[in-house]
């Protein structure tokens, strides 16, 4: 990593950007530790899955505070965007990007353990049928790329266009949901032993995506009164 003095692009000179650079190497890392958090995040998820707070539990091990606690938006909220630099006066040590939001990781991280035990079934022929392995991995990827677009939003401060993002994100997840409830077609015993581990998990990620929803019209209103 190397620092520059200039402010701005001088024609096409980008060694003279401001700010901290970054080479590949040092973006590899970066990411490697944020995949190291999101795995630390279902590690947690993993251990107090029969916890019936495990989502304000998981945040609390995480070190989010009131993270994914409530619904206020005060600094410790999901909407802070407080922790993305050190003190005033001192040097970050290192960026903030979307990896790092609180709503990006447990998404993400429950995403991912959805998407591996249904994996386990799906690629099994005599398990699920291909039409119904398809249907729902698509509808995972689909819930989660308007989540991940929805925390985009977030990150960004467009409150309005999150709760429309979010909003789609649900509608997929409702689908998730039916797909669910369908009578497994070939082996019922394993279809049900992933829908019974399943539910919580997609049930959680409305929870979450409620709160952030409910947070960003609070964020909304006070805006509007505000300008009143």
């Amino acid at each position: 990593m190397s620092d520059f003095e200039s402010e701005s692009f001088q024609e096409n000179d980008w060694d003279e950007c401001g700010g901290l650079v970054w080479n590949e190497f040092d973006w590899e890392g970066y990411l490697r530790e944020q995949d190291d958090i999101l795995h630390r995040y279902l590690g947690y998820y993993e251990q107090l899955k029969g916890h019936s707070e495990r989502i304000d539990e998981v945040a609390h091990l995480m070190g989010w505070e009131a993270g994914l606690r409530g619904t206020d938006t005060t600094d410790d909220s999901v909407l802070s965007k407080d922790d993305r630099s050190d003190s005033p006066g001192t040097t970050p040590i290192e960026p903030y990007t979307l990896h790092k939001n609180p709503v990006f990781i447990a998404t993400k991280a429950i995403y991912l353990s959805l998407k591996r035990s249904w994996e386990r079934i799906a690629f099994d022929g005599a398990k699920v049928s291909q039409p119904s392995a398809l249907a729902m991995q698509t509808s995972l990827y689909r819930g989660e790329e308007q989540a991940v677009l929805g925390v985009q939003a977030l990150d960004l401060g467009d409150y309005a266009l999150a709760i429309s993002l979010f909003k789609r994100g649900l509608e997929e997840l409702n689908r998730t949901l039916a797909l669910a409830a369908r009578p497994a077609e070939r082996t019922p015993g394993a279809f049900s032993t992933w829908r019974d581990d399943a539910l919580p998990r997609l049930f959680d990620l409305r929870e979450i995506w409620l709160r952030v929803m409910n947070e960003c019209r609070e964020e909304l209103g006070r805006c509007i009164d505000d300008e009143g």
